[in-house]
């Protein structure tokens, strides 16, 4: 196994570029584990620690530039207003230690669907930056997921950044585990409540082939809360229509059954976490200044 260390972004793209198949690592909490269980062998390695601005954050008026390689700590201390959901999301990360060295670029290089970041990134609506010696683009992340750890990079293409928008309303984040810390997900869920455009978007992880939203669940709470007025009288959300919602949530599942729980308890615990963190944001966004009438 060759180990490549480029000194530059520029370095790093051109090894690439010569040797597609050289794996990336940065935190090293994904592929290091592969390795180590003889799962992966390839044939490079490419170590991007020497490049500091994977590990930087611009925050502008709408949005944040996240480093591929900013670490998870970094996000929980100082983004936390910014992007609430992945801040949320990254407090579930392993322990501290694997929190002081992952970062949202591994997640989405490795493309789990039990990554602990993706639902949060669904849920933000937020946009890969992947870059080759040919150009860069910038990928949707509702395009990003192409199958089971599988993504839509070309062979000689690296993360180099994650934009996302900031938060403008309340965001969640919800994780089931086997115990309360150091465990893969069973399932997880993200949502985020955008009143900007008066939608609501969702993430769910470890409980389809690849990370993906609840976009019926989606639609049908976006006609809900439009055709009640919710967005300007801040009423409560009915019963009625927050069972609707976790229950087109379970629908969006695609689980399977094994070692860290059953395809019918993953649908069940989504279904749970939907209607719950809709409760919690909901209960949020009512609590803010906007709303000074009608407030039930």
């Amino acid at each position: 196994m060759d180990f490549l260390r480029p000194a530059s972004w520029e370095e790093a793209l051109a090894a690439k570029a010569e040797h597609p198949t050289a794996v990336p690592i940065a935190g090293g909490t994904d592929v290091m584990v592969e390795i180590n269980f003889d799962h992966r062998r390839p044939e490079h390695l490419l170590d991007l620690n020497r490049i500091g601005e994977l590990s930087e954050w611009e925050v502008g008026e709408e949005s944040v530039r996240l480093g591929a390689s900013v670490p998870y700590t970094q996000i929980m201390e100082n983004l936390r207003g910014e992007l609430p959901g992945l801040a949320l999301a990254s407090h579930t990360v392993a322990s501290p230690q694997i929190r002081n060295r992952g970062g949202v670029g591994g997640n989405l290089g490795t493309a789990s669907p039990a990554g602990d970041a993706h639902p949060a990134l669904l849920a933000a609506g937020a946009q890969v930056e992947a870059e080759s010696v040919r150009g860069s683009r910038l990928i949707p992340i509702d395009d990003f997921y192409t199958g089971v750890k599988r993504n839509a990079l070309a062979p000689d293409e690296l993360i180099r950044a994650v934009h996302i928008a900031r938060a403008d309303g309340p965001q969640q984040y919800s994780k089931v585990g086997t115990r309360n810390a150091m465990v893969i997900a069973v399932c997880a869920f993200g949502l985020a409540l955008h009143p900007s455009s008066r939608t609501v978007r969702t993430g769910i992880g470890s409980a389809a082939p690849t990370p993906v939203r609840a976009k019926a669940a989606e639609e049908f709470l976006n006609a809900a809360l439009d055709e009640g007025g919710f967005w300007d009288n801040g009423r409560i959300i009915t019963p009625s229509v927050a069972k609707q919602f976790a229950d087109l949530c379970a629908g969006a599942c695609n689980p399977i059954d094994d070692v860290r729980g059953t395809a019918s308890y993953r649908r069940h615990a989504v279904g749970v976490m939907a209607r719950r963190t809709l409760m919690w944001t909901w209960e949020s966004y009512r609590g803010t200044a906007a709303h000074t009438e009608g407030v039930a």
